[in-house]
């Protein structure tokens, strides 16, 4: 099983590249979406399942889950919401006064 995730890891993470070095803003951000999302799942392959309470004071148990990963995977998401909604105006605004997505072609000229 891990070695199926580690797979879509290497997919993500490799397509979300490739995208991410091409000229269309939309591109790039399908791309920065894509290697948030490979992100998300390496935070989670690498914490692995664990079983037992949880780390309350008051409980008296065995074994404790570690809660760090979950909240680094939610901060990561809430991290990548923000980029992608700045990704989003960035594109519009940027297809709005040159009139093309091409990053190379809008190096300051009008159309």
């Amino acid at each position: 099983m891990e070695i199926l995730i580690a797979l879509a890891i290497g997919v993500l993470f490799t397509v979300g590249v490739y995208l991410v070095l091409s000229k269309s803003l939309l591109r790039i951000l399908l791309g920065t979406t894509l290697l948030t999302h490979g992100v998300h799942l390496l935070l989670l392959t690498m914490a692995g399942l664990k079983t037992g309470a949880s780390p309350l004071l008051g409980e008296k148990a065995d074994s404790y889950v570690d809660p760090l990963p979950q909240a680094l995977i939610l901060t990561s998401i809430v991290i990548s919401f923000g980029v992608s909604a700045f990704f989003i105006v960035l594109a519009y605004q940027a297809y709005r006064s040159a009139g093309m997505d091409d990053v190379e072609g809008s190096k300051g000229e009008r159309p």
